[in-house]
């Protein structure tokens, strides 16, 4: 909650608002948005769909940072003349409610500048987001189980889509893997954050001898953009697999080769889809993947040329976790990268993950 308000605190969030519009390229959005709206506008425009609505989304894409930054702007100066009134009268109720707009002012601030850190290439794309398990055996494919919970409340809280693409089943409880596409304003700006591997500690409910144990799981994240599609893959490069899905999906499912598994064999990158009934609408999915997946392959070798790191090429085990979640002696998750850390690790696994992901991409 906002403490004080006065016009030096209101002269602060200006600033911040009006270094925002650089920042933002609010003025080129709004000519940008000008110019396009006139283009939809033409008879012409709807001969060809997949070109309208790459259109209509660079107009909602636009629209979604120009719009919170407007109304933040007209809010500081709506509360800034209403102050000066309620000082010069001595009208405290008038001064309280200012002070709570100003307070709900400053998150909205935030979040826009938040909105900022998701300005790269791909931060507005679906994300596909693998999870496996690592160092541990049964206590891991649990763990990944619950990692996977995690990340299915954060995004139903966001109001994102999900959809499994590739489920393995532990041998004797949990999750070896899972692959799932997200859908959402930002996902992958948002889901890049999770990127890594994940600590669980706590005492082992497959252990007769009520034991601590460490598991590993690992996190990754990619984008799957309209121009991953463009991207070519040689035939030769591709090694395709194709077995029984194994989890549910009706009989028709469990009883053909209707799973696919792609290698991309330069890089090794495997890529899988048992989401559909048909084995064709399974490997037209799995080669989508593939290229989104290898493009962001060698996009990442560009970048760690510049970085020296790459997080998904670290083992799954110890000193190479993004994130450690203990539930015993004590209950404390912490991220190792940011030093963000709570105690409330039910809230945690239950989806609250926003503010981890917000200071560790607020921390560039």
């Amino acid at each position: 909650m906002l403490e004080v308000l006065d016009s030096s605190k209101l002269k602060e969030f200006k600033a911040r608002i009006e270094n925002l519009r650089g920042y933002l390229d609010i003025e080129k959005k709004k000519t940008l948005v000008e110019q396009l709206e006139a283009q939809s506008a033409e008879n012409e425009f709807w001969n060809d769909a997949e070109a309208a609505q790459k259109v209509l989304k660079q107009i909602k894409d636009a629209r979604r940072v120009i719009e919170p930054w407007e109304n933040a702007w007209q809010e500081v100066q709506y509360i800034e003349e209403l102050l000066s009134l309620a000082e010069q009268e001595q009208d405290q109720s008038t001064l309280d409610e200012l002070k709570a707009q100003a307070a709900a002012l400053e998150k909205e601030i935030e979040h826009i500048e938040f909105i900022r850190k998701l300005s790269g290439e791909d931060d507005n794309s679906p994300a596909v987001v693998s999870i496996h398990s690592g160092a541990g055996g049964t206590e891991s494919c649990d763990w990944t189980d619950m990692l996977y919970r995690m990340y299915c409340r954060w995004i139903e809280r966001k109001g994102f889509s999900l959809t499994i693409l590739e489920l393995s089943p532990g041998e004797e409880a949990g999750i070896k893997s899972v692959t799932m596409e997200v859908q959402g304003d930002y996902a992958y700006g948002h889901l890049k954050a999770e990127t890594g591997v994940h600590r669980l500690v706590r005492i082992s409910p497959f252990d007769s001898n009520a034991r601590r144990h460490t598991s590993f799981s690992s996190v990754y994240a990619y984008p799957l953009s309209d121009e991953a599609g463009d991207f070519e893959i040689d035939e030769k490069d591709i090694r395709v697999d194709t077995y029984r899905a194994s989890g549910a999906g009706g009989q028709h499912v469990n009883k053909t080769d209707s799973a696919v598994r792609m290698t991309h064999i330069p890089t090794n990158i495997v890529v899988a889809c048992q989401s559909e009934r048909s084995q064709i609408k399974n490997r037209s999915l799995a080669i989508k993947l593939l290229k989104a997946r290898v493009k962001q392959h060698y996009k990442e070798i560009e970048e760690q040329q510049r970085q020296s790191k790459m997080t998904e090429k670290k083992k799954i085990e110890w000193g190479s976790q993004i994130r450690s979640y203990v539930l015993h002696p004590y209950n404390m998750v912490k991220d190792h990268r940011t030093d963000t850390e709570t105690s409330n690790t039910a809230a945690v696994l239950d989806g609250d993950i926003d503010k981890f992901i917000e200071s560790y991409l607020l921390s560039f």
